[in-house]
């Protein structure tokens, strides 16, 4: 297992559109297209990688551009093609049927340099057992993915995933789908210091606890604000409390008008969540995941608004539920606790730079006070 995450585009069956999904393979920055004639890499640029594979049929003698060939079978009956071609990478497929398939995709996993395993039941747990028992190999995976959703589920199998997924494209719009499938995983996002200005109690309002279907850790939580270019970094309810049992799962958020961040940078407003929806955990060195919504508690609660700026003057609003026990996070991991907080104290934020359009990114003017 290499940790790396691998974009491989299969063109076999692109048809008429193979020109477009091809270029559109090159803007996204793909690693590699998959095809089983060496014809289909005729002028395609050296960033992208170009893999033969080939289930069935004779190697041609002629590999063209070709850098990558996989073939089915253990690494003997590949010596002599490899010994042809010193320049190429030569791979194992595995077809898993069956448990003695599944004991083959073992092997290969643990002994190739590159194994693309191409499991034909929906279950994971046959890949599960390949990824555990390749857990300190050094060869590559590359996990064959039917859709999108498929590739998302391969990417995290056991939080390791697969180092690489290899999905059909059928039209336009799917190397790009691929590759947010690929870095939707994990990323960073950029996080600021704020200053606390003020705090008010505000009277009464519905707030928003948003349970997950992952345990947060302790020093990770999910960014809100009332304003869309500034955010406060909510904690989760990891940390013991004294009248209550922790609840790892869980963001006690803010009022519903406020929004949170998911995937690409989007926005939701906190009323919109539900059962399903994604949204963005943070870390306090600005470590993302996505994590999968489970519900949503709207309730009545007391509230109170923090105000805070930004080291570029910039100013910030969160309301929060006004109770001791919900907390955001500051500098170095510390949780501070909402109704304790002081003008002077610090807190981490996020400044998002576009305003918004249902949730979009957009250049445009918008003021929100």
């Amino acid at each position: 297992m290499t940790g790396n995450r691998l974009c491989w585009l299969d063109i076999r069956a692109a048809g008429g559109a193979t020109a477009a999904i091809l270029e559109e393979a090159v803007h996204q920055g793909l690693d590699a297209v998959v095809a089983s004639d060496p014809a289909a890499f005729a002028g395609l640029p050296p960033t992208l990688g170009k893999v033969l594979l080939l289930r069935g049929a004779d190697l041609p003698d002629d590999l063209g551009e070709a850098d990558t060939v996989v073939l089915p079978g253990p690494s003997a009956e590949r010596a002599a093609q490899q010994e042809a071609h010193p320049g190429v990478r030569f791979g194992r497929y595995v077809e898993i049927v069956d448990a003695p398939t599944l004991a083959e995709a073992c092997t290969a996993a643990r002994e190739e340099e590159l194994a693309v395993l191409d499991f034909r039941d929906p279950t994971k747990i046959p890949l599960e057992i390949v990824l555990a028992a390749a857990a300190e190999s050094q060869g590559t995976i590359v996990t064959v993915a039917h859709d999108v959703p498929e590739a998302e589920i391969l990417f995290g199998v056991l939080e390791v995933g697969s180092d690489g997924v290899l999905m059909a494209a059928r039209s336009v719009g799917d190397a790009t789908a691929l590759r947010r499938a690929a870095t939707g995983q994990h990323g960073e996002i950029p996080l600021v210091e704020l200053e606390v200005t003020r705090t008010r109690h505000v009277g009464m309002g519905e707030r928003a606890c948003v349970d997950t279907c992952t345990y947060f850790g302790q020093d990770e939580g999910i960014l809100v604000g009332s304003h869309s270019k500034g955010m406060v970094l909510c904690v989760s309810e990891t940390h013991p409390l004294p009248y209550m049992p922790t609840r790892p799962f869980r963001v006690n958020a803010g009022a519903i008008h406020s929004y949170t961040v998911a995937a690409d940078g989007r926005t939701h407003y906190l009323s919109e969540l539900e059962a399903g929806s994604k949204v963005l955990a943070v870390t306090t060195k600005g470590q993302t995941r996505l994590v999968t919504v489970g519900r949503v508690k709207i309730e009545t609660r007391p509230l109170i608004s923090i105000d805070a700026v930004a080291p570029n003057g910039q100013t910030v609003n969160l309301i929060l539920q006004d109770d001791w026990h919900v907390r955001v996070l500051g500098p170095d991991a510390v949780v501070l606790n909402s109704t304790e907080l002081q003008p002077g104290d610090r807190i981490l934020g996020h400044l998002p730079t576009a305003d918004r359009h249902v949730g979009y990114p957009i250049e445009e003017f918008c003021r929100e006070q």
